[in-house]
């Protein structure tokens, strides 16, 4: 299994920027698919957005679009989720995500992550 481990969480304004780090270990080159998710108190855990590594497409939920971005990071086997023009409601913990193995599409890569490896989450507070 791969394992993930999330960085950057923490405090922030309404309408400041936070990014999220995710570091990817036991990762392969048929590892294409990564993501993020978040779970606010009292609800479902729900996909932010994707990132299909192998052609850098990505894919967002319309409550993050225009204003998140998902993109590798500059370490090795990392993956950031950038946050800017934060709100209350985007409050919760942040999980990082790997889909399932030998995903060689976008849309594949968004109808499986959830099927995949989490890491332990980093929570992200907004007021």
């Amino acid at each position: 299994h791969v394992q993930l481990v999330e960085s950057g969480g923490g405090s922030v304004q309404a309408g400041g920027s936070l990014t999220l780090s995710c570091v990817v270990s036991r990762r392969t080159y048929s590892h294409n698919c990564l993501g993020w998710f978040r779970q606010a108190p009292g609800k479902e855990r729900e996909l932010v957005g994707v990132i299909y590594t192998a052609a850098s497409t990505t894919y967002y939920d319309d409550t993050v679009k225009g204003r998140f971005t998902i993109e590798l990071g500059s370490a090795p086997n990392s993956v950031d989720l950038r946050m800017n023009n934060v709100k209350p409601e985007d409050t919760g913990m942040y999980y990082c995500a790997a889909g399932p193995d030998e995903v060689w599409t976008l849309g594949l890569c968004l109808s499986t992550i959830s099927e995949g490896d989490y890491g332990q989450g980093t929570q992200v507070t907004v007021s």
